[in-house]
């Protein structure tokens, strides 16, 4: 798995929004990492996420959430944009390890990666999500 510097410096994730963590429960406020909540609210407002903010309404919509504050929606396409990279990350690993241990043919730079349904799997199902091949692959 990649570290937390990985992910900044690669942008999936602002370095603002990459350090902040829950440290202190207040009944006034709730402070991540030194600096307060609203702070956080304020940097998702001019973050852009991957996943853009109608895609994000729309599925919340759909699933029965409704939610007329943009940030709790800026909010939740970036839980899922981090999701969707640390299910990528995974898969990138395993297809490392395996590549590892194989003889390699290719040796040199020119080397790809190809995001196959064997590495993206087993990435899968460490975040509970079962794929199944169509019984028509089988």
């Amino acid at each position: 798995m990649a570290s937390k510097g990985d992910e900044i410096s690669s942008g999936i994730i602002p370095a603002s929004l990459a350090n902040s963590s829950t440290t202190n429960v207040n009944k006034s406020e709730v402070k991540t990492a030194g600096v307060p909540l609203s702070d956080l609210v304020l940097q998702l407002e001019d973050f852009p996420p991957t996943v853009p903010d109608s895609v994000t309404a729309y599925y919340l919509n759909k699933s029965g959430f409704d939610s007329s504050d943009p940030r709790v929606i800026r909010l939740v396409s970036l839980a899922a944009q981090k999701f969707v990279s640390d299910i990528a990350n995974d898969a990138l690993q395993h297809c490392k390890m395996k590549a590892s241990g194989q003889s390699s043919k290719k040796q040199g730079k020119d080397k790809k990666i190809t995001l196959s349904m064997e590495d993206l799997s087993p990435a899968l199902a460490e975040y509970g999500v079962n794929v199944k091949k169509p019984y028509y692959f089988v």
